[in-house]
């Protein structure tokens, strides 16, 4: 897992810090899902989309059977190994590109409360197990600061479909969560804000002392904030 920052260093330490998941949260799809089925439709046609979804409906069979969350995101980004770097990070910009264009791609409720926390002063950081080239599109569009994720091994010029580390799932997101905290001691986990959709980022939202749980249809619900009881 990584912390990358997005924006050149700045002196001025922000007020408070706010963690964003994105799927579900801020945009209305299943970012790394629809990225692999238009991967592998470009490379084999509608053969490779059919195999894509006959992928993930195992995938999600495996999970009612007892698969982890955080196993099934390792068993997704073994997906990708042996594809070329270079050509899916520029399929990455082109499927973001034309997907963001859809009039529902984003969560306006949530892309509204990030523009409130960024104008109060807060750094936005984006926590987040999609496949990690998409990440940083969504980042630059609402002036995320921070992507927190994971991170892929590569071979050369070629993904190696391995994940250096544990995925951002789950606890994975409270350990990338602890480490930017620690990076700016000035502010602590009881004046930030934090958003998901997920009953897996419940440890995330619970961190913080403004959590907030997105529900399928936008609305925002705040959390009691049992980390500050």
């Amino acid at each position: 897992m990584t912390i990358v920052r997005m924006s050149p260093q700045d002196d001025t330490a922000p007020a408070y810090l706010v963690f964003c998941d994105i799927d579900d949260t801020l945009i209305r799809c299943r970012s790394g899902v629809e990225f692999l089925r238009h991967w592998n439709g470009l490379r084999d046609g509608p053969e490779g989309e059919s195999a894509t979804d006959e992928f993930l409906v195992d995938l999600y069979a495996r999970m009612t059977r007892g698969m982890s969350r955080e196993e099934a995101n390792r068993e997704y980004h073994r997906a990708w190994r042996g594809t070329p770097v270079d050509e899916v990070e520029e399929q990455a910009a082109r499927w973001y590109e034309r997907r963001s264009a859809a009039a529902d791609f984003w969560i306006t409720e949530t892309v509204d409360a990030l523009r409130r926390h960024r104008a109060a002063g807060a750094a936005v950081a984006l926590v987040s197990g999609s496949f990690p080239s998409l990440i940083p599109h969504v980042a630059r569009a609402v002036g995320a600061q921070y992507v927190l994720g994971a991170r892929l091994e590569r071979c050369g010029r070629l993904l190696t479909g391995r994940l250096l580390g544990r995925p951002a799932i789950g606890e994975g997101k409270c350990v990338l969560v602890s480490e930017l905290l620690e990076l700016h001691p000035g502010i602590g986990a009881g004046d930030c804000h934090a958003y998901g959709d997920h009953s897996s980022d419940l440890p995330m939202l619970h961190m913080v002392g403004h959590p907030t749980l997105v529900l399928p249809d936008g609305v925002h619900t705040p959390l009691y904030p049992a980390a500050m009881v």
